[in-house]
């Protein structure tokens, strides 16, 4: 038991002993505090023919547990659409916020394996900051994660990834997630 109480990812070893220093040297930070940092990972997975089929419902809050290690919640309908036969409280997809280890767990199998895995792959959109220093990622198979077993999936689903950091401008965030790892397309 004492083992995984010392136990520290090997992202967040990084971001501590090299990704950190090098920020702090880079935008002439004062304090450590002002250095970005990642605050949390949010995962989820929208499921539009959960209206017909609950069982795709049921496998999205599957896969992504599989995925990050962590239960989904289930995602309800903020307003009705009669467009596409959506009512309010309809439960049409599924979410998972991850924090701590799990968090840097999560984007090192991302950055690493996952990633490169992804069919033509050239790089993650650079531009896909949001202007507060937040980066989104839009994935179009789950398959892509080794922990997925092929065989037992029920349909090919996309995946929404939101990276939140402390970093106030973009340029902040992207040098951050840069020298983690993020594979930038150049």
């Amino acid at each position: 038991m004492a083992e995984t109480k010392n136990y520290v990812p090997r992202l967040k070893k990084m971001y501590l002993e090299k990704v950190a220093p090098e920020l702090k040297t880079e935008f002439g930070y004062t304090s450590a505090m002002q250095v970005p940092r990642i605050v949390k990972v949010v995962v989820s997975m929208g499921v539009g023919e959960a209206k017909e089929n609950k069982k795709l419902l049921e496998a999205a809050v599957g896969d992504l547990a599989i995925i990050t290690g962590q239960h989904a919640v289930k995602t309800k309908a903020r307003k009705s659409i009669a467009t596409f036969k959506i009512r309010q409280g309809q439960e049409i997809g599924a979410r998972v916020t991850l924090r701590g280890a799990y968090m840097w767990e999560f984007l090192d199998r991302l950055m690493n394996v996952a990633l490169p895995r992804v069919k033509d792959f050239r790089g993650v959109n650079p531009n896909a900051f949001d202007g507060h220093g937040n980066y989104s990622l839009g994935l179009s198979e789950q398959i892509i994660f080794p922990e997925i077993d092929f065989d037992k999936i029920e349909k090919i689903m996309g995946l929404n990834i939101a990276i939140v950091t402390t970093a106030r401008t973009d340029k902040e965030a992207k040098s951050l997630l840069g020298k983690m790892g993020m594979p930038f397309r150049k």
